[in-house]
């Protein structure tokens, strides 16, 4: 079975090398290829989920060596993959929803005329995505995960012609570069202070400590800082979530790939596999959980102040994502959950994006949500689907979002002390917050009256449902952000499926488990009946009003991108045009001061050298006369 591994990248890589290289003589085909090798992945991944079930947990681990990459003396970099619990669980994650993407994407690219390379960078994507979890050792994991945003560069820009997608993938291409330096970084630290970069040795498992148990505390710190750094930028959590927002300008396929199942989870995922370092550096753990819960605040009060249908599910992004970073911050108490509220935000914010895609499908490609209203009726699939997403996503009781999201709270409860009420108190507040802005959206496309209008040249949408192509996939998503939480009610099977790889403490909240509950529960409603009376209670204008302060301000992102310019921008021209000046004032001053030094003292002393013998012979007669005058000199003493 561990030769099916490496088919798992082969499949959508085989598709990406085809339609990529084929020509236009794919173009009538090229969608279907690219979708069937995706789903032929995705197969390959359930035999293997099979196999794995079929074994005890302590021997699910297994391993495909291909090749040695790279061997200098002690320095050995192997092209080889693992496959065990939780990179299994990302498997079927990246296979499965990206494949019903893939199916989606039949219908709604179906009229571009470069289809073909779209879906060659759709199953690039895969490759990359797939390559990262599977690999065996950081470095490989670095290919993965520089492919991964190769890949998302072209996706995002993929409708070059629009300047503002070019710039949009110009900034995720270069923020996400910044976070990739941090994990280049603690690769290098590892083989410094280690002499390897590989899972096993370096993390331990099957019983076996890794040889970051025996490391001094201050290395472990600046490895899982560097880490941390990486995930930021991958997962776009602050300081480095500034290209979230702007990547939508790619199709909303990509905005579903990509700030869904894949590329968004990438920093979570690899915080967990490597949680032996930061339970080993508790100041690195802190760190992240902090990072966690300011996102998870950042995303939802950007969300609430967005017109833009994908700027607000961005926001949600954002958000959700921040849940999980707080979650893998607490250590064995929530990898688990992280984990658990990954896969369930994969089936409910894909589902949410296609919906928004659907819409936007059957609106002329309009995105601000001022001009839809009352779509319910036109559009019945798109709105039962997503509002099975709007619900799962809010936490309503019984559907996925609320047994993962509740679950994390609890674990941020459980931490104890005074960090733990303020991180309990920010998760329950993000679920308030969460519960307004998810019904802010729902209200003001599904509910309502009629807002669109004819454009300039006189075209009035005429909104209709998509196709078939297109509302399967959203249905298979439905389904499985209600099945989802079905699967997780029995919760105790998931984490004893994770918990020989990620570990597992239950901790000890200071409230009980169904005052928590009761909580999240009560925030949820507050959130939902504060949106409704705002937006189902009255008519939405046409035009946003001015807003609060805080409103302004998150219209403009919280002013991320201000201050990205001021202290960032800015900062780097003063700094550019000091560092020039000490270049000109001090280090060219000091070569060309003394270059003109030595050219002068060599031209007065050239004077001496006038071509006129009797000038040489005084010259001689006084050195003479000088070396006579000495030696008497020195006899007298």
């Amino acid at each position: 079975m561990e030769n099916l591994i490496a088919l798992l990248i082969a499949a959508p890589l085989l598709g990406a090398a085809v339609l990529l290289c084929g020509g236009r003589r794919l173009d009538a085909v090229g969608q279907w290829i690219g979708t069937l090798l995706s789903f032929a992945s995705f197969a390959f991944g359930v035999v293997l989920f099979a196999d794995l079930l079929g074994k005890d947990p302590e021997q699910r681990t297994l391993t495909q060596h291909l090749f040695s990459w790279i061997q200098v003396e002690s320095f050995q970099a192997d092209v080889a993959f693992r496959l065990d619990q939780l990179s299994m669980t990302f498997v079927l994650l990246i296979t499965g929803v990206g494949s019903l993407i893939h199916l989606y994407s039949v219908g709604y690219m179906e009229h571009d005329e470069r289809r073909r390379r779209f879906f060659g960078y759709l199953n690039l994507f895969l490759a990359a995505m797939l390559l990262l979890v599977l690999a065996d050792n950081y470095l490989l994991l670095y290919v993965g995960w520089e492919g991964v945003g190769l890949a998302s560069y072209l996706l995002i820009g993929f409708w070059q012609h629009k300047p503002s997608a070019a710039t949009a993938a110009k900034k995720a291409f270069l923020v996400n570069r910044v976070g990739d330096m941090g994990l280049s970084i603690a690769i290098m630290l590892m083989f410094l202070w280690f002499g390897t970069f590989a899972f096993g040795p370096l993390l331990g498992g099957e019983g076996e400590p890794g040889m970051v148990g025996d490391a001094s505390e201050g290395k472990l710190t600046a490895i899982g800082l560097m880490l941390l750094l990486a995930a930021c930028g991958k997962s776009a959590q602050v300081p480095l979530q500034s290209w979230l927002g702007d990547a939508m300008e790619g199709p909303t396929p990509v905005s579903a790939l990509i700030h869904a199942a894949t590329m968004v989870t990438a920093g979570v995922y690899l915080i967990v596999r490597s949680g032996a370092i930061f339970n080993a550096a508790p100041d690195a753990q802190l760190v992240v959980t902090i990072v966690g819960a300011v996102t998870l605040l950042f995303g939802a009060i950007v969300g609430c102040a967005k017109d833009d249908i994908k700027k607000a599910l961005a926001g949600s992004t954002m958000s959700q994502i921040g849940y999980m970073v707080l979650a893998a911050g607490l250590g064995p108490i929530g990898y688990v959950f992280a984990i658990m509220h990954l896969v369930t935000h994969g089936f409910f914010k894909a589902g949410l994006f296609l919906g928004a895609g659907s819409v936007m499908h059957g609106m002329n490609d309009e995105v601000d949500m001022r001009k839809y209203g009352g779509l319910r009726k036109y559009m019945p699939v798109t709105f039962v689907t997503f509002g099975l997403g709007y619900l799962a996503i809010i936490g309503f009781p019984g559907l996925s979002g609320f047994f993962s999201k509740d679950k994390i709270i609890e674990a941020a409860f459980a931490k104890g002390g005074t960090e733990g009420w303020i991180l309990g108190g920010c998760a329950l507040l993000g679920a308030a917050i969460t519960a307004f802005y998810m019904t802010r959206v729902m209200l003001m496309t599904f509910f309502g009256e009629k807002r669109w209008q004819p454009d300039e040249n006189g075209n009035e949408p005429h909104p209709h449902e998509s196709p078939k192509v297109m509302t399967i996939p959203m249905i298979v998503l439905a389904v499985g952000s209600v099945a989802a939480g079905f699967l997780f009610n029995w919760q105790s099977s998931f984490i004893h499926w994770l918990e020989p790889i990620t570990g597992h403490d239950h901790g000890h909240a200071p409230l009980s488990a169904g005052v928590i509950t009761g909580a999240t529960v009560a925030c949820m409603v507050i959130g939902v009946a504060i949106a409704y009376g705002q937006y189902g209670r009255r008519p939405v204008p046409a035009v946003a009003p001015r807003g609060s302060v805080l409103t302004r301000a998150a219209r403009r992102d919280l002013y991320q991108d201000d201050f990205n310019h001021v202290v960032l921008v800015r900062g780097g021209e003063h700094l550019t045009r000091s560092l020039v000046y000490v270049d000109h004032t001090l280090v060219d001053g000091v070569v060309n001061g003394t270059a003109a030094s030595v050219g002068g003292l060599s031209g007065r002393m050239r004077r001496l050298q006038n071509g006129f013998v009797r000038s040489y012979a005084v010259s001689m007669f006084g050195g003479v006369a000088i070396l006579i005058a000495a030696t008497l000199l020195m006899r007298a003493v």
